[in-house]
């Protein structure tokens, strides 16, 4: 069924169904923070109750959006399976962001209820009153209570029609500038993506998943669909902690793992600190997804993990997320010339290098636009039309990033198009250059961007986070046997603190650009 056009009726109600019929007795959730768990037939339970709750007492009426303030947890991810089953929309927020920005988020939906945890209630609480948010539910004892009295009614009162092209999620993008968009994706969305993940890991009931990345972003919510419908053990933990997670791997023998970069370098950096000492022999399956990985991380995580299937995903929120992998097979291979790439189209979706300019495809080999299509890619932007119609063309969804394919058809991507960087007019893609910089000893990490130039319109500049004393001379004189020269950076500046990331890891390099930028009309040269 994969690739095929969606089913009206397909629903996110489905895995749960097939899950509870078939694996009923089994441990569907582990909450690692609460040491609370369900089985499948249990969790089939709650999802049933919180529908009874939406209808009733909470007066969601069918399409009404109900917003998560929460980490991960039993509570996150029952809300993100039952939410859509009920025929409702679920909102994941990020955490991380200021109240004013949750506030402006839940007024843009328009939430009609919002599920918070003890950590994020008094930040809920304000929230709630500034978006006029009718019904507040806190996660713990009021949440208990809630679906119990649901529960006691005997009915779900899940709207089943709820499926197809119907909305499931809201899911807020970062954004670099403007207004954040709420990228909508439909029961039939989720569904593709999680038949795409299925074919492209082999998904079994003998897996044992540990959820980890955030739950308020697609990294967090990616694998739970798949696991679900196939059965699988899944054991959350409320947020990334290295410790916490080779613990967790340990005393739960998990299987599966999915981290973005900067997990897995912390995860690294803290067995060599501390020691490499929990038992991780159960581990078979290793996914890091949602920004780019240096080449010197990637060789550090297949030293580490000699016995275990590496994979590289590559996708993003408008795609439900996944759009490529590149496999365990093409991790291991003995010429190394993949290990750069994002790897091929996913079983299910469609990829194209296309000019940046006119749409038109390009040879293997030369930088375009990835424009991706399939049943995974979302129906729009939450209300903004203008911003779905420059997304959207002819059921291509126009990524914005910057990559080439080779002749096998392997994507390598080399930059967003809006953080490349014109110099002197030559195309300067700053992932090459991190990637050059990354190669010296004392960087942890670098982020590169185009600064204004008198002469060259944009110059390269480099903000780098080290280890131990550096001079960006010599950074500079490191880079120039690596790269051409109009990439090599004309201005370094060197830190020992961390560089700004959002809640899913990923480099929010518009922080470091903007005072650079300030004043002036346009962010480019």
């Amino acid at each position: 069924m994969v690739g095929f056009a969606a089913m009206g009726t397909e629903s996110m109600s489905w895995p749960l169904r097939r899950a509870a019929r078939l694996c009923g007795g089994a441990v569907a959730v582990v909450d690692a923070a609460s040491g609370t768990q369900v089985t499948y037939a249990e969790l089939q339970g709650r999802v049933d109750a919180l529908g009874a709750a939406l209808a009733g007492e909470l007066a969601v009426q069918p399409g009404g959006r109900v917003g998560v303030l929460a980490a991960n947890s039993l509570a996150h991810l029952e809300l993100f399976l039952g939410v859509p089953s009920a025929g409702r929309v679920v909102v994941s927020l990020n955490t991380r962001l200021a109240v004013e920005e949750l506030a402006a988020l839940a007024t843009d939906a328009r939430l009609a209820a919002l599920v918070a945890d003890d950590t994020n209630a008094d930040a809920a609480t304000a929230i709630a009153e500034r978006a006029g948010i009718p019904a507040l539910i806190r996660v713990g004892e009021e949440h208990e209570a809630l679906l119990a009295r649901a529960g006691a009614g005997g009915s779900s009162a899940a709207d089943n029609s709820a499926g197809g092209d119907a909305l499931a999620t809201i899911s807020y993008t970062g954004g670099t500038t403007g207004r954040p968009k709420g990228v909508m994706l439909s029961h039939a969305n989720l569904l593709a993506n999680a038949r795409h993940n299925l074919i492209a890991t082999g998904h079994t009931a003998q897996d044992r998943w540990l959820h980890v990345c955030p739950m308020f972003h697609v990294a967090g919510t990616a694998n739970v669909v798949a696991a679900t419908w196939v059965g699988a053990h899944q054991t959350v933990l409320p947020r990334f902690d290295a410790a916490a997670v080779l613990s967790a791997i340990e005393q739960h023998a998990i299987t599966h793992l999915n981290l973005v970069p900067t997990m897995l370098g912390m995860l690294l950096d803290h067995e060599r600190e501390h020691g490499a000492t929990a038992d991780l022999s159960s581990l078979t399956h290793l996914q890091y997804a949602a920004s780019p990985i240096t080449p010197e991380l990637q060789r550090r995580v297949l030293e580490r993990f000699p016995d275990v299937d590496v994979a590289q995903f590559y996708g993003m929120t408008e795609a439900a997320p996944t759009v490529s992998t590149c496999t365990p097979a093409d991790h291991r291979r003995e010429d190394g010339r993949r290990l750069r790439s994002t790897g091929a189209p996913v079983v299910g979706v469609e990829v194209e290098i296309r000019d940046a300019v006119d749409g038109t495809p390009v040879p293997p080999g030369t930088v375009g636009e990835v424009w991706v299509r399939g049943p995974n890619v979302m129906l729009g932007y939450w209300e903004q039309p203008e911003a779905t119609a420059q997304a959207l063309h002819e059921g291509w969804y126009r990524t914005g990033d910057a990559a080439y394919a080779d002749e096998d058809g392997y994507l390598f991507l080399v930059d967003r198009l809006k953080d490349m960087i014109i110099s002197g007019g030559e195309n300067v893609y700053s992932v090459e250059v991190e990637a050059a910089l990354a190669e010296h000893p004392a960087v942890r990490e670098a982020a590169v961007f185009g600064v204004p130039h008198p002469r060259w319109g944009e110059a390269v500049h480099a903000v780098v986070t080290v280890d131990r004393a550096v001079t960006p001379d010599e950074l500079i004189a490191h880079c120039r046997p690596l790269i051409a020269g109009f990439k090599v950076p004309r201005s370094i500046e060197v830190t020992q603190h961390p560089l700004p990331r959002s809640g899913a890891g990923k480099l929010l390099k518009q922080e470091l650009r903007g005072p650079y930028w300030s004043g002036r009309e346009r962010n480019i040269s």
